[in-house]
């Protein structure tokens, strides 16, 4: 997951039974499978309410991963696949996605029986 991650344009994101992967409008590619997963970030940045502000952001267990805009199309399908994630907190995500506060909200990491 690169610094600019959170400011480059997607082309296109997908979310399916393997992972999730970020199509960038620059052609580069970021994703990151269900079964590297390690943590769920909500990013929320004081760009609002005119430019994105809050960002799902998903890291592998190998460092890389991928930072999807809240407001894409494929958001509502990610946040779906990831509430049923095991120990979730669906009350911090709520709180996060109903702030404009300049932070970053762990909402789930992997646990060794999660592998």
């Amino acid at each position: 997951m690169s610094q600019d991650s959170t400011h480059a344009q997607s082309r296109s994101v997908g979310v399916d039974d393997i992972g999730v992967r970020r199509q960038l409008a620059d052609g580069t590619e970021e994703s990151v499978t269900w079964a590297e997963l390690s943590a769920v970030v909500i990013r929320v940045i004081p760009e609002g309410p005119w430019k994105e502000d809050v960002f799902i952001m998903l890291a592998g267990a190998d460092g890389k991963g991928t930072a999807i805009p809240s407001g894409d199309p494929a958001a509502d399908a990610l946040i779906e696949r990831l509430q049923a994630l095991p120990g979730f907190d669906n009350d911090k995500f709520v709180e996060a996605m109903t702030t404009d506060a300049d932070e970053a909200y762990v909402v789930w990491k992997a646990t060794t029986t999660d592998a």
